[in-house]
C-alpha cells in the first residue's frame, strides 16, 4: 500500500478514486503515568510514556485506515491527514483519513 500526504503519487497515474477511508482509536491516560508525567513537567523533558502511547495510537489508526482501503481494492491512499481531539479530560482520539485510489 502506497501512503502519501500529497494529491498524487509521483511517477504513478491515478486510475480510479474509491473514496474516503479513515481509521481511529481513542486512548486514555494511565493514572500512574500521570504522576510520573507531573514530575517530568516540573523538571522538564520528554514524557516518554505518552510519546510511546501516541505513536502506538497513530500506528493503530493507520492500520485501520489501510484495512478499510484494502477492502475497497485500493493500492494507495492519497491526501492523508491526522487529527487529534480530546474526548474527555484523560482521553484523546487519533483520527487519520485520506482518499483511497488505484494507481498504475
Amino acid at each position: 500500500m502506497i501512503l502519501v500526504n500529497t494529491e498524487n503519487v509521483p511517477g504513478k497515474e491515478i486510475k480510479k478514486v474509491l473514496g474516503l477511508v479513515k481509521g481511529n482509536t481513542i486512548r486514555a491516560r494511565h493514572i500512574g503515568k500521570d504522576i510520573m508525567a507531573f514530575f517530568r513537567n516540573i523538571t522538564g523533558g520528554e514524557i516518554r510514556d505518552y510519546t510511546k502511547m501516541m505513536a502506538e495510537a497513530r500506528e493503530q489508526a493507520l492500520d485501520r485506515m489501510i484495512e478499510e482501503a484494502e477492502k475497497l481494492g485500493a493500492n494507495a491512499i492519497i491526501n492523508i491527514r491526522f487529527s487529534t481531539s480530546y474526548i474527555m479530560q484523560s482521553a484523546a482520539e487519533i483520527l487519520v483519513y485520506g482518499t483511497a485510489v488505484i494507481v498504475e
